[in-house]
């Protein structure tokens, strides 16, 4: 299949717009399905995991592979709730296209700005989709204002509804100047423009008009000689101008009731790009990084691949999954993993239809496919024709803002729980778990209550080990507010061969930028083969903390002078003396605590504006905006440290009568109160006298 014919596409949204249930109408009418499974009856496709089931949501993002009017689309069913942020994020670095769909009554909510601002940090061309468009409240126009005043998005409707709420019966294509109606099965039937929609309809294709006509002077000549344009030419500009991220075209229906999605699956065909309209794939040299290389979405090209996915199956062992910019792949071929620096041998490689798979021979440039066999790679690993090498964009993966203490009911399992943490952190870079060796526990950390929820279930499921899990405790960090510079000298001699470094280092806050190490020794003061010494005992101080023994970040290191000697200087000895240098100066640089901060955003009714307002500034909240929801009902914008958010739910469903609700994700590490402070540091201590008893 040519490549001009192959849509690599997204489906993303908040929670509850409806994503799943667009993708499932998708696979019925592709031909991929022949019932139509339900998200709330647990059957739907691309929910296959159990916890997905269970709960009626989406919690890892699933590819399938569908076809429609000879084209090959690729899809990827991406989570809606914020705790699993990842799977977004990793999905829309290795999509040519996203689908964005809004609920018709709910319009633009906060998930739904995370994703658009992930979009727009790949840029990502996009069309959205107005679902739900049968329920009570739903209102087109409105969501359109909301996302260009929320989203930035110049959002365009190229569809209109005929009707809404209970009286959507159909949609208007404003382009083509046709209208469809729908019976159950979407079996769409073409009638003329009804009387009443015909103003309506010219009113949205002039508005088309006026916003693609500085994008192509033939459509702003006919426009200004007010000649009629035709449909092909104004299709053919609406696309450039979707491909360029300078529209987004927007198109309505109600997928549960299978309206409106089959002309969405053209709007797919017609609007989103194929690899060739993204065009080259840039990266880097290895070995360095200022110089750019690209590779073109040719099968001829160099092979060159992202791994974006990691999942171990029970049947075929670990796949790998990988999208392809350029080159081709056959089984049994070796290739090189760029970021790792080792060889891979491809083994079998499957094309994905969710939960099941079919195996191919080779594949090629565009397309998205599963690698079996692979040993070192890792998401966000680049891998690339060995003799052609290159490193491409990675994946941004957010840091882990809550944390839990787990241990096996059975302590004979350790070894067990052990293998199956390293397992679900190489499948989910966001999830992390490390042994504490002063404490002899093991913490396991992540994006949420929910995402951790899930992670115990799975450990209890897929590797049936009982686990006993802790309270959920917030994962602060530690960083320093002044410039310190420090010399320290370890000198150890104890018979034998002694400890000999000296290093004279200064350190910085490095706000937001993590840790930032810089060599500037002369002269040989410290032999080159110790620089690296020196940075890994930093980073090893870092990683343990000082003040309260949580991670340290933001911190830049310049390495100024030192010393060594001939015989007794060594690895080991810089790696300690940077270690105690840097403590010595972090203690003296007023350290202080970090906590996590979440960007919320709270909907209820006008009648409890009061109760949320006044909880929330308890729990440190700080308000910094509030809208007009919608008639009787405002959302409230702001940020809260999460560590006040424990149980939040349950005490915003008491003082609302259970009418408000709210979503929240990471914003950032801000500095803790020095009353917080003071409490965290003291309850650390006393924790510590206990366990000494």
């Amino acid at each position: 299949m040519p490549l001009t014919k192959l849509r690599n596409i997204g489906i993303a949204a908040h929670i509850d717009a409806g994503k799943t249930t667009v993708t499932e109408r998708i696979l019925f009418y592709t031909g991929i399905n022949r019932k139509i499974g339900e998200v709330h009856d647990g059957a739907a496709t691309m929910d296959f995991m159990k916890q997905e089931q269970e709960r009626g949501i989406t919690i890892a993002s699933a590819a399938i592979s569908a076809e429609w009017k000879s084209h090959q689309v690729n899809i990827i069913d991406t989570p809606g709730h914020v705790d699993f942020t990842i799977e977004v994020e990793r999905s829309l670095r290795v999509i040519d296209g996203m689908v964005a769909v809004f609920c018709a009554v709910s319009g633009v909510e906060p998930q739904s700005e995370t994703v658009w601002n992930q979009g727009d940090r790949y840029r990502v061309p996009r069309i959205a989709f107005v679902n739900k468009m049968d329920r009570g409240g739903a209102n087109m126009q409105e969501v359109i204002l909301q996302m260009n005043k929320y989203l930035d998005a110049h959002a365009i409707a190229l569809q209109i509804p005929i009707g809404a709420e209970d009286d959507f019966s159909g949609i208007v294509d404003v382009i083509e100047g046709k209208a469809y109606t729908f019976n159950e099965n979407d079996h769409r039937s073409e009638i003329e423009i009804p009387e009443e929609f015909k103003e309506q309809s010219a009113i949205a294709r002039d508005t088309i008009i006026e916003a693609i006509s500085d994008f192509d002077d033939d459509i702003m000549e006919l426009f200004l000689e007010e000649k009629e344009i035709p449909n092909d030419l104004l299709k053919k500009v609406v696309r450039e101008a979707t491909l360029k991220l300078m529209i987004t075209p927007v198109f309505c229906g109600s997928a549960y009731k299978n309206k409106g999605v089959q002309l969405l699956l053209d709007a797919v065909l017609d609007y989103l790009p194929s690899p060739i309209d993204i065009g080259a794939t840039v990266g880097t040299e290895v070995d360095d990084e200022e110089k750019t290389l690209t590779r073109n979405p040719s099968n001829s090209s160099p092979f060159a691949a992202l791994a974006f996915k990691l999942i171990n199956d029970p049947y075929v062992g670990q796949q790998t999954f990988v999208r392809i910019f350029s080159g081709s792949i056959k089984s049994g071929m070796s290739i090189f993993n760029s970021s790792k620096g080792k060889k891979e041998r491809v083994g079998r490689i499957f094309r994905i239809k969710a939960k099941d798979r079919e195996e191919i021979k080779e594949a090629g440039a565009g397309e998205i496919v599963a690698l079996i066999g692979m040993k070192s790679t890792k998401t966000g690993d680049t891998l690339c024709d060995p003799d052609n090498r290159l490193l491409l964009e990675t994946i941004h993966v957010p840091p882990s803002v809550i944390e839990v203490k787990v241990s096996p009911a059975n302590r004979n399992e350790q070894g067990k729980l052990g293998e199956a943490l390293a397992k679900l952190s190489n499948e989910d870079p966001s999830f992390n778990a490390h042994f504490d060796e002063e404490t002899n526990e093991t913490i396991a950390s992540g994006m949420g209550e929910l995402h951790l929820e899930i992670i115990m279930d799975r450990i209890k499921d897929e590797f049936k080990v009982d686990v006993i899990v802790g309270e959920p405790a917030v994962a602060l960090r530690e960083t320093m507010l002044t410039e310190r510079e420090n010399k320290h000298r370890h000198s150890k001699q104890s018979g034998g061969k002694g400890q000999f470094a000296e290093t004279l280092i200064r350190f910085e806050p490095n706000p937001g930028k993590g840790f930032e190490f810089v060599d500037k020794i002369k002269g040989g003061r410290i032999p080159g083969e110790f620089i690296p010494s020196v940075e890994k005992g930093l980073k090893a101080a870092m990683e343990r903390g000082i003040l309260a023994g949580f991670p340290i970040v933001d911190i830049k290191a310049v390495l100024i002078d030192g010393g060594f000697h001939p015989v007794d200087s060594s690895d080991r000895a810089f790696q300690t003396c940077a270690s105690i240098c840097f403590k010595e100066a972090f203690l003296k640089g007023k350290p202080v605590l970090l906590e996590p901060t979440m960007k919320i955003e709270i909907n209820t009714p006008d009648d409890y504006i009061g109760n949320v307002v006044g909880d929330f500034n308890k729990r440190r909240g700080k308000v910094e905006s509030m809208r007009r929801h919608r008639k009787g009902a405002q959302k409230i914008n702001g940020f809260v440290p999460l560590m006040e958010m424990f149980g939040y739910a349950t005490t915003l469903r008491n003082i609302s009568s259970g009418r408000a609700n709210y979503s929240m994700e990471f914003e950032d590490y801000r500095q803790v109160t020095a009353a917080v402070q003071e409490k965290v540091l003291k309850e650390i201590e006393e924790k510590k006298r206990e366990e000494k008893k």
